[in-house]
């Protein structure tokens, strides 16, 4: 994951632990984004990319390494697309174990976002 221009000391940190966190999630993010449409990789990439204002980037050969990973997980299919101009292109589309797979990790999210909201929230009680 790339943090354009990144600032050092704690807001550095900051960023690096939000980094740590979404690259976590990965597979869910990918699969979040084919839940609409198929999509080629470097659409996926940029997709990210742009939904995050340009803040946040997940590398390229990482993002190739979850396509590899989630379609031999049967999570994703690919496909050669018939483009007419240009390079082939190899697209994605979610399966049904995929979408499976992405609404559990939503809920596991949503769960655990409570639990740590709920944690912070105490620990700031106690310092305020």
């Amino acid at each position: 994951m790339n943090i354009p221009n990144a600032p050092t000391g704690s807001a550095g940190e900051n960023n690096a632990f939000a980094a740590d966190l979404l690259r976590g999630h990965t597979d869910t993010i990918v699969l979040g984004l084919l839940r609409s449409s198929d999509q080629y990789g470097f659409e996926i990439y940029k997709a990210i990319r742009d939904a995050t204002g340009g803040r946040h980037e997940i590398k390229e050969a990482t993002l190739y390494a979850t396509y590899r990973r989630l379609e031999k997980d049967g999570l994703v299919e690919s496909y050669w697309g018939d483009e007419t101009q240009g390079g082939r292109r190899k697209y994605y589309r979610i399966t049904d174990a995929g979408r499976a797979v992405y609404h559990g990790n939503v809920a596991a999210w949503v769960a655990t976002r409570r639990i740590i909201d709920t944690l912070l929230a105490v620990k700031d009680a106690k310092n305020d």
